[in-house]
């Protein structure tokens, strides 16, 4: 099981709790061309053919181009990506948790390295704290009203 780089100078743990079946939770989130239509901060995202390990997929957000590979699947529970985005080194774990009937808790762990981040830790922390958070609050958002 991959995991976020526990040493790296920028972690950031979040999670929330949606109103919504799991089903149509990982949906939203795993329909990866789909995310600007409902994540205001992703400007493109691009994905050839399907959603598997080793399949990488382009997206734009807040002006930065990054190439994503996803690194482990489990369906309708788990999904991990990273690479590398002008010079910063991040590893994304989502985790999806039905908590009790159409109600699921999402948690997101992220990783930031590299020489960007050693330059401007606090920043570049605080930059993806809020980034993680409105991506959450996006989802929950779409999720809840898809019902």
């Amino acid at each position: 099981m991959f995991t976020i780089d526990e040493s790296a100078p920028v972690i950031v743990r979040l999670s929330t709790v949606i109103d919504a079946p799991p089903e149509r939770v990982w949906d939203l989130h795993t329909r990866i061309n789909a995310w600007p239509s409902w994540n205001a901060d992703v400007d493109r995202a691009v994905l050839d053919g399907p959603l598997a390990p080793g399949r990488s997929f382009r997206w734009e957000t807040h002006g930065l181009d990054i190439t994503s590979t996803v690194v482990e699947l489990v369906p309708g529970e788990r999904i991990v990506w990273g690479g590398p985005a002008n010079g910063i080194d991040g590893v994304h774990v989502w985790t999806f948790e039905r908590i009790d009937g159409d109600r699921v808790r999402v948690r997101t762990e992220e990783s930031w390295s590299g020489a960007p981040v050693d330059a401007a830790t606090d920043e570049l922390g605080r930059a993806l704290r809020y980034s993680l958070t409105s991506w959450l609050a996006a989802l929950k958002t779409r999720a809840e009203q898809a019902g």
